[in-house]
């Protein structure tokens, strides 16, 4: 057994937090590990758990010198007893660099992969998503599904590391004002737990859970009605007629406010159809919404 293997296994830092994390009950656990301190703590926790596990490690080929950091992860890994893979994607710099760079990994990690997101991820997605004008979906923010450190705390998982002696790497992206994430993290939460004089995260967290359980209940009263039913459609609470709405035009990406209500007209009799964009309309024949690929209302 290696120092860290036997040092992860004595810790009662590591026991407690594993207590608190969320794994999945499946074997074999598949965890997106970047290095960085959260990552590194959700491979640590994952071994420790004793579920057969794979450490992913992804260059996206932004930064010279990336494409050497896998080795310090395969280095943990190995100590640890697990498998690491490494895949490589090419990030061209530009605009929405982080969504484009978040597709790219996740198009060639496997599907259940596993992410170090923590309760300060949770906190600033939701504030992201806020300042976006998201709705309920959006403040309920990331579920735990496949992110089992959303319980725990960033400092707790730097402890974790620094405790057993594990160094993380850090990427200068985290330290980059050019993006939103990294403002909201160091001035806007900063500045709002001053105001509130309160730890403001727990908060955050807290509201996603409240949000999240409201969400779950309106999209299953949603999913009830047939949109393409006009009469139930306009007759429906206009809450519950926007989310399914929302619902059915969410392909590939979900449609905006204006588009929604343009949809409601339709089904109210308002006009007989409209555009929902890519090419696309809704009409209304018969009392029946149906979507009509290019084609012109």
């Amino acid at each position: 057994m290696s120092a860290l293997l036997t040092a992860l296994t004595s810790s009662a830092l590591a026991q407690n937090l594993l207590t608190r994390a969320r794994f999945p009950g499946n074997q074999h656990l598949h965890c997106a590990v970047s290095g960085g301190a959260d990552s590194l703590a959700l491979l640590l926790l994952a071994r420790l758990s004793g579920a057969t596990t794979t450490a992913w490690h992804v260059d996206h080929s932004l930064r010279d010198g990336s494409q050497h950091e896998f080795a310090r992860v395969r280095d943990i890994a190995a100590a640890l007893g697990v498998e690491a893979r490494s895949c490589t994607v090419v990030v061209e710099p530009g605009a929405n660099l982080e969504a484009r760079a978040r597709a790219a990994r996740y198009a060639v990690l496997p599907p259940d992969v596993l992410t170090g997101h923590t309760a300060d991820d949770q906190a600033e997605t939701v504030l992201i998503n806020l300042l976006r004008g998201s709705g309920t979906a959006g403040l309920a923010a990331m579920r735990h599904d496949q992110r089992p450190l959303l319980g725990l705390r960033r400092s707790e998982t730097r402890a974790l590391c620094a405790e057993l002696g594990v160094e993380p790497l850090h990427d200068p992206m985290n330290d980059d004002e050019a993006f939103q994430r990294v403002r909201v993290r160091n001035d806007v939460l900063p500045l709002l737990n001053d105001v509130a004089r309160r730890d403001m995260v727990e908060v955050l967290v807290r509201q996603a859970e409240l949000l999240r359980d409201d969400d779950d209940l309106l999209n299953e009263l949603a999913a009830n009605i047939d949109v393409h039913d006009a009469k139930a459609l306009a007759a429906a609470p206009i809450a519950l007629a926007r989310r399914a709405i929302r619902r059915w035009l969410t392909h590939p990406l979900p449609p905006d406010s204006a588009t929604v209500d343009r949809v409601l007209s339709v089904a109210r009799g308002d006009t007989a159809g409209c555009e929902i964009g890519n090419g696309r309309q809704v009409r209304r024949s018969r009392q029946r919404l149906e979507i009509h690929e290019n084609d012109v209302v």
